[in-house]
């Protein structure tokens, strides 16, 4: 435990020493549509988004209580992650359920359960420094009963709680309005870019300019550029092999897909459809070797280098083994990046495009796709943007498969995609004019995160002066908590004693009583 001068009244104890008893919880069989049925909240991690929730995703039957793991919790009881989520407590104010990675805490007379609610909240990294597993983080019963607590009496307890609602509650306001700025700033930027997409942003350059080259005619010279880097690949691979060609080589073009129309919308003029396919020269999935931060192979960029439009080359990793690319395997100027698979359907078709050269040869990983785009002048930023876009969006999670809480886009449904292509010329207007647009975006955005950590920072401080006596004064008529320990003690005792004299019961038994 830190140095720490205690106040008045103020004990040094543990949480386990404020606590009476501690309830687990689990799942039941989902074999068992009845189970979840029911009319009790059943709380798991994803439901710890307010202090003090009132009902959760799910609900489960009394049969489900009875048949499970899972206890019956009374309304508002504390209850803490003891994994993946470590560090978090809420305090329902409903009886409810809970699964497997959460504990319900049931204290002595006199704990406040807000005050340990808050207190937990100002802990969270300690506990979480304390959790261990290879791929779910969890803290052991020992461990969390061990956690350090500076104890006040229970009236100071009081009064702290009041005074953090005091302060809290302003500070939440103010993040609520940041939150629903930053909501308004998505908002408006998918407006932005819809108005790209479709047309609308370039509608009076179009009433006033005729463009050289329409998009029929664009797509027409990347079709015809595609097959001639296809034939040229092939005349490549002939003669490294010292072979002649065959007869009638040329037929065997795999031809792009044709984009289904039949319920597009119409385009503006000087519009065209086109498919993914038509309009990159190639396509392929990444390698699935083992990367790590200490490796000296070739980067490898993974999901989290796939950020904002552009690439992340902050957290990189390298390969562990020589991926003997060609010349050309690197990633280049034209490419684009596309997460084909993740847990999260939000992130599955999130894409990057590369812009400019990059500082050295870089790869990508077997979980992202590379569209390599004929056309380089801005095509590429075009197909970012109609990928970004909410009528992108919603064609790829429609169709993205779902197994195994996995969702994933082949490429050759990816290929597949029917992409409004306008002339050359309007696609450099519309992304620059979103492009300016979205910086402005992206700085207001800035603006707001950094207000965010601001206002997370100062609930810690308030949180850290609440639990170092700094927030309100002591009373020295309160009777000391360690008296209250005392009686606590003497109480957890008393029901211990209860428990053994009545023997083990099932719960189905306990309901029949």
């Amino acid at each position: 435990m830190s140095e720490f001068n205690l106040p008045l009244g103020w004990t040094e104890t543990t949480l386990g020493n404020t606590l009476i008893s501690v309830i687990g919880g689990g799942t039941p069989s989902r074999k068992v549509p009845a189970y979840f049925d029911g009319h009790i909240p059943w709380f798991t991690v994803k439901d710890m988004k307010a202090l003090r929730p009132n009902d959760a995703e799910e609900h489960i039957s009394e049969e489900a209580i009875a048949d499970s793991a899972t206890n019956l919790i009374p309304a508002n009881t504390l209850i803490v992650a003891t994994r993946i989520a470590l560090g978090r407590a809420i305090r329902p104010t409903v009886a409810c359920a809970i699964n497997q990675d959460l504990k319900a805490l049931v204290l002595g007379n006199g704990i406040s359960s807000d005050f340990l609610l808050y207190w937990v909240g100002a802990n969270q990294r300690v506990i979480q420094d304390l959790g261990s597993g290879t791929t779910v983080s969890g803290i052991r019963l020992e461990a969390l009963h061990g956690l350090p607590l500076h104890l006040p009496p229970a009236a100071e307890q009081t009064r702290i709680v009041a005074k953090l609602e005091e302060l809290l509650s302003d500070l939440d306001a103010g993040v609520a309005e940041l939150k629903a700025a930053q909501q308004k700033l998505g908002q408006y930027r998918q407006s932005l870019l819809k108005a790209a997409v479709e047309g609308a942003l370039t509608a009076e350059w179009r009433a006033n300019n005729s463009p050289k080259e329409t998009g029929a005619q664009l797509l027409e010279r990347i079709l015809t550029e595609r097959r001639a880097r296809w034939e040229a690949k092939q005349l490549a691979k002939f003669k490294e092999q010292s072979k002649k060609p065959p007869k009638d080589w040329q037929k065997k073009y795999p031809e792009p897909v044709q984009p289904d129309t039949s319920d597009l919308p119409e385009l503006p003029e000087g519009w065209v459809w086109a498919s993914l396919d038509q309009l990159v020269a190639e396509s392929s999935y990444g390698t699935s070797v083992k990367c790590s931060y200490e490796s000296n192979g070739i980067p490898v960029l993974r999901i989290p280098n796939v950020s904002g439009g552009s690439l992340d080359l902050r957290d990189m990793k390298f390969s562990n083994v020589d991926l003997s690319l060609d010349k050309d395997a690197p990633l280049a100027i034209g490419d684009v990046l596309v997460i084909r698979t993740n847990g999260s359907i939000g992130l599955v078709g999130r894409a990057a495009a590369v812009v400019t050269d990059l500082p050295a040869p870089h790869y990508f990983a077997s979980y992202l796709l590379r569209l390599r785009c004929v056309e380089t002048t801005c095509v590429h930023r075009w197909i970012l943007a109609v990928l970004t876009a909410h009528t992108g969006r919603r064609w790829l999670e429609a169709r993205a498969a779902s197994s195994a809480g996995q969702h994933n886009i082949s490429l050759s449904t990816l290929l597949t995609m029917p992409i409004p292509l306008p002339p050359t010329t309007e696609q450099s207007i519309v992304l620059a004019e979103f492009e300016a647009g979205n910086e402005v975006i992206k700085r207001q955005d800035e603006a707001t995160n950094l207000s965010l950590e601001q206002s997370s920072a100062q609930r810690q401080n308030i949180l850290r002066a609440a639990f170092a006596s700094e927030l309100v004064p002591q009373d020295p008529n309160d009777e000391p908590a360690s008296v209250l320990l005392e009686r606590i003690r003497a109480e957890r005792a008393a029901k211990e004693s209860v428990k053994k004299t009545r023997g083990r019961k099932t719960k189905r038994s306990i309901r029949s009583e």
